[in-house]
Parts: C-alpha cells; structure tokens; sequence
C-alpha cells in the first residue's frame, strides 16, 4: 500500500513519452479492476495463514516470489521489453527487493504464525503512517503539515486501541504484532530508497518489477534452505494457496495496479490500501473462524483515518489536474 500502500508501490522508472498510437480501452471497467485488486490484496493474509500450515514461513515467502516473478516474466516476454540494465540499477534493485519484498513478505509470514492474519492486514494498513514517522525525521525534503501529523498521531492510536493497549495487550502475541509492524514500516524505508534511487532510470515501471522481483526470489532461495526445512511434502490446499499468493497477490496484482495507476492516477489507484484491512479483516473471520473482539474494527478504522491524513499534501505539492503524471512508482507487488 504504499503502502502503503501500501500502501504496494514498486521501483519507480519514469515512463517512456506518450505514443501516437490509439489507447485500446481495458476489457474490464476500472472499477471492477479495483475491486478485484481490493478483493487479492485482503485475502493474501488468508492465503500465508493457510500456506503456514504445511510449509516453513520462508519457504512461503519463497513460493509468493517464486510465482510472482514468473507471472511478471512472462508478461515481459509477451511485450518484448528486457530486464534493466547496468550494474548501478541491479544494486539499486537488490536494496529495494529487500526492503520491499524479501523482508516484509518473510515478516508476515512468520508473524502469522502467532497471530490471526486479521491483525496482519490491519497491520499492514499501518505502512503510511511509518512513511510520514519517517519523512519527520529523516526525509528534509518533504516537511509534513499539521494535517499529515494530527493523521500520524491518531492512526498510531488506532494501532494501540487494535492491540488493546489499556489491557496490557493482552491476547495478543507480542512478538507476532511487532513483526508484523516491522513489516509494515520495512514498505516505508524501501519507498524512501526507491524514490532517491531509481526514479530516473529510464526503464520501464514493468522492467524494473520484474527485476525487483527476480533478485528478491534469488534473495529468498539462498537464506531459506538455510533457515528453514525444506518442505518435503506439498498439500494441495496450502500449495493452491501459496501459488495464489505469488501469482495472483503478487504478480497479477502488480499488473492490475500499474493499470489502474495509468487510467485513473495514483491517488485513486492508491485508495484499494484502504480496502485492504476490511477484506483481510472479512475472509479471517468468516474463512478461519479467526475471534474478533470490538477493538479491531474500531481501531482499524481509526488507522485508516489516520493513514489517509497522512497522505494529504497542500494544494501546491498535487499534481495539475488537466493531466497525469508521467511518472508512475511501481508498487511493492503485494500485501
């Protein structure tokens, strides 16, 4: 989501000038395209939670890249586009597949195995609310408002009304809940690289994806046969839903996002983040029984409330509205 949304955006590559040829519309609305991504992102936690049933969290995370990567590959070979090139992008690229893949996909992996994939996906939601902590200490070009900061202020009150903080956090796993958070702020630090890094390189958003992805799979097969067993068995259901984490919740998603990002901008492709928490929310309870008490949907929203302040710039920092941006930051491929 970029983060959040998140809020995941992706490394950033400037897109190539406007081309004569006709614009050939999508076969599907946009609207049905959101949804749809709303739909994939929200049941990704459903998706590890099943997968942490039969396979070590790293190998999980392994599979999601695994088929994630191959849907994005061979969308570059049907588009006869190439993988980036130079050393100084892949470098950049490999920073950026950590920060944005390997180590939040592996952190919610094994957060879920203590804690119910609701808390995960509300969690997650948290993503912009690191970026604009983040852009108060360290980022100096991008001062925040009052409006960005009462946002930051308040969602991180949600997060502690979600956790039930004034009973001590008591049923919750703290260990699971901070791993999960860290997850969510790991989006936070590989957005900030990725904007100072690679958001001139003159490659494709879909290029530079399919790099990420690729060196964040190569990441995850040297450390999980390290740090995990390997799996010797593989039951359909976790199997099913391991394949449709990383082709359709990475992979596919990306190429929805990107879609939607080049038909109706940014700002409202980026509003799916905040779906994402109601539909995580939704399939735990109604798919895996999972408990849910008042203070989880209560602080959730409270999250959202603030996760969306802190996204509101002033007037003079938005983009013309008689155009779009030709720039469009890739996403960070899944939840």
């Amino acid at each position: 989501m970029t983060s959040a949304a998140a809020p995941a955006p992706p490394a950033s590559a400037s897109t190539a000038e406007p081309s004569s040829e006709p614009v050939r519309r999508p076969l599907l609305d946009w609207r049905v395209r959101f949804g749809a991504l709303s739909l994939v992102w929200g049941f990704s936690f459903l998706f590890i939670k099943v997968g942490n049933e039969a396979f070590a969290p790293l190998y999980v995370t392994l599979g999601r890249m695994l088929f994630g990567t191959a849907v994005l590959l061979v969308t570059l070979v049907v588009k006869r586009e190439r993988l980036p090139r130079g050393a100084r992008v892949w470098g950049h690229l490999a920073v950026a597949a950590f920060f944005l893949n390997a180590l939040p996909f592996s952190l919610f992996a094994y957060a879920e195995l203590t804690i119910p994939s609701t808390l995960a996906g509300i969690c997650n939601a948290a993503s912009p609310l690191w970026g604009m902590l983040l852009a108060v200490v360290v980022v100096s070009d991008d001062r925040p408002t009052r409006q960005r900061v009462a946002g930051l202020g308040l969602g991180f009150i949600g997060v502690l009304i979600v956790l039930g903080a004034w009973q001590g956090f008591s049923g919750q796993d703290p260990l699971g809940t901070a791993l999960a958070l860290i997850a969510s702020a790991s989006y936070a630090v590989g957005w900030q690289y990725v904007r100072r890094t690679l958001s001139d390189t003159g490659h494709s958003h879909l290029s530079m994806s399919g790099g990420q992805l690729l060196l964040g799979t190569a990441q995850l097969a040297l450390v999980a046969p390290v740090f995990a067993t390997t799996p010797t068995s593989f039951p359909v259901l976790p199997l099913l839903s391991v394949l449709a984490l990383g082709a359709l919740g990475t992979g596919v998603a990306f190429l929805v996002q990107y879609g939607l990002v080049d038909e109706v901008g940014p700002t409202t492709a980026m509003m799916v983040t905040y779906f994402v928490p109601v539909i995580a929310t939704t399939a735990g309870v109604a798919i895996l029984g999972e408990h849910l008490t008042w203070n989880t949907p209560v602080g959730a929203v409270i999250v959202l409330i603030g996760a969306a302040l802190t996204q509101r710039r002033s007037g003079a920092s938005r983009p013309p509205s008689g155009g779009r941006s030709r720039t469009i930051r890739v996403h960070r491929t899944g939840s």
